[in-house]
């Protein structure tokens, strides 16, 4: 008999929905809900050799490391990288989101060892992560229909498995982008906004992660991302939907052991995602939303020092999300969101606070 290894669940961070603006706008209409808005990568575990010169070595280059992260950070990143709001704020306005974000992973993979022909090791380990992603963004409006948005994440990240455990603290990976609203908003069609952003490596790479001291914060590789969103009003329903795609640059002049081999360069695969989903307006200051987001995530390519290279297998991450949002001023309202993993590749639940302050 054959042993077989369970496909590991990868540690995500998740940061908000575009839902939550459609709240916000639902709840700041008197009795009818006006136009709404427009609202962290690494190798994944399992990975396809190109070649297999020696089937032992290929398993132990390229077996993932604590620490060392996987796709499922950039598809979950890219997955809620969409506009937060659809009608943009207004020139020389300033907004300020503050967003808190946990996370939950839990992993149960069987590890065996057929180095001699035979299984002489089979153990199953269990492992877990918590996160916690205090997420800073603030907005500006360079026109009327043009608005420039800052984001700064700041995580803690506990890590708890049988071979390294341990706690980082530090800062994410800094984004700058913009959303553009190309037509007038209008009550009797669809809403259309498009959004660009640049992620700066700025986290703790898990490139640079030596098994036991911390874990990785950032992606480590820079990435461009654009889209469009779309909403249309059906009083008292919002309805939304989104398509993004992500590129990200390779990863050079690495130096990594992983396992009996040395990771030198790393090239993650595009990333396509979507969503949709819609807000509905309970009373003048309750309103919920109901959305759904998927990813998918071409295999990353990795290079070692020895000349061997490998690729990683396709990823697809699917999210259902659950709000509530409750408005506590007139330009206050706070957003509280549950996030379902609804693959393998997805957290195993995720929830979310989202604070907007207007200036």
């Amino acid at each position: 008999m054959t042993p077989r290894t369970t496909r590991p669940l990868p540690v995500t961070i998740v940061t908000g929905t575009v839902a939550s603006a459609l709240v916000l706008t639902l709840l700041s209409a008197p009795v009818r809900a006006q136009d709404a808005s427009a609202a962290p990568s690494t190798p994944p575990a399992a990975v396809a050799p190109a070649t297999a010169p020696d089937a032992s070595a290929a398993r132990d280059a390229l077996a993932k490391k604590d620490g060392e992260g996987d796709d499922s950070a950039l598809l979950k990143q890219t997955l809620t990288a969409v506009d937060k709001q659809y009608s943009l704020i207004r020139r020389n306005q300033f907004q300020l989101t503050y967003d808190v974000n946990y996370t939950y992973i839990g992993q149960e993979k069987i590890t065996t060892d057929l180095a001699s022909g035979t299984v002489s090791l089979f153990n199953i380990e269990n492992t877990s992560s918590h996160t916690i992603t205090n997420t800073f963004s603030g907005d500006y409006g360079l026109l009327n229909n043009l608005t420039g948005n800052v984001t700064l994440p700041v995580l803690s990240r506990y890590s708890e498995a049988t071979i390294d455990s341990g706690v980082s603290n530090s800062i994410g990976d800094i984004s700058v982008g913009a959303r553009w609203q190309p037509f007038e908003a209008r009550r009797d069609a669809a809403n259309i906004t498009l959004n660009s952003s640049l992620r700066l490596p700025s986290g703790r790479s898990p490139f640079k992660v030596i098994a036991g001291s911390g874990q990785a914060t950032g992606s480590g590789v820079t990435a461009l991302s654009a889209g469009i969103n779309a909403n249309r009003i059906v009083d008292p329903v919002a309805l939304f939907g989104s398509l993004n795609y992500s590129y990200s640059a390779p990863a050079n002049d690495l130096y990594q052991t992983n396992g009996a081999r040395i990771l030198t360069r790393v090239q993650p695969g595009g990333t396509l995602s979507f969503g949709m989903g819609f807000a509905y307006a309970l009373s003048y200051d309750i309103s919920t939303t109901v959305s759904f987001q998927e990813g998918i995530s071409a295999g990353s390519k990795l290079r070692f020092a020895d000349g061997f290279e490998a690729k990683t297998n396709t990823q697809t991450s699917g999210i259902l999300n659950l709000g509530l949002g409750y408005r506590v001023s007139p330009k206050t309202t706070v957003n509280v969101t549950v996030g379902i993993g609804l693959t393998t590749d997805s957290p195993n639940l995720s929830l979310d606070v989202n604070l907007p302050l207007a200036f």
